[in-house]
């Protein structure tokens, strides 16, 4: 099971790469056209943000599963280790309410806006823009849960591979 999950984290993470090119095209065509041909497109820029926000979703995915989201860790590295695993538990807990949120309110809105369109791309669906808010949510609880069953279960997972993270991006 786990190996099958993280060869889909795989694949989100190669979805996100795929974005960020995506995105990368989008405003160089958009730049293109609007200095080098003087005639501006009227859906780069809209086109360009819904691309950023899914990208920001899915790479909040990955974030999640690689435990490299904001946290506290030399504060709770000099906890005792009882404390620092039931700490762990508590805040898994909170972590895992907000994804319930988004997932939940991420499919309220999903539905609510199905048949709205874009602004300057009338053949998007705004059901297909909001659809990242219930997917990433449900992933991210899905890593969570994984998350707190190891936790409570015994079996302690260390951030990001076992070691710290020194903030470079070729780690």
């Amino acid at each position: 099971m786990e190996r099958f999950f993280r060869r889909f984290i795989d694949f989100v993470e190669w979805w996100a790469t795929f974005l960020l090119l995506l995105m990368v095209v989008v405003v160089c065509l958009g730049v293109f056209f609007r200095y080098v041909l003087d005639a501006s497109l009227a859906w780069y820029d809209e086109f360009a943000s819904y691309l950023l926000v899914w990208l920001t979703f899915y790479g909040a995915v990955s974030a999640s599963y690689h435990r490299r989201h904001i946290g506290f860790e030399t504060f709770i590295a000099r906890l005792m280790p009882v404390t620092r695993k039931k700490l762990e538990i508590v805040a898994e807990f909170l972590v895992l309410g907000f994804q319930a949120v988004l997932l939940y309110y991420g499919w309220l809105l999903t539905h609510k806006m199905g048949d709205e369109t874009a602004i300057s791309l009338v053949w998007v669906r705004m059901g297909w823009v909001y659809s990242v808010l219930p997917i990433s949510g449900g992933l991210m609880l899905l890593i969570s849960g994984q998350r707190l069953l190891h936790l409570v279960g015994g079996k302690e997972q260390r951030k990001g591979a076992e070691a710290p993270w020194s903030g470079s991006s070729s780690e």
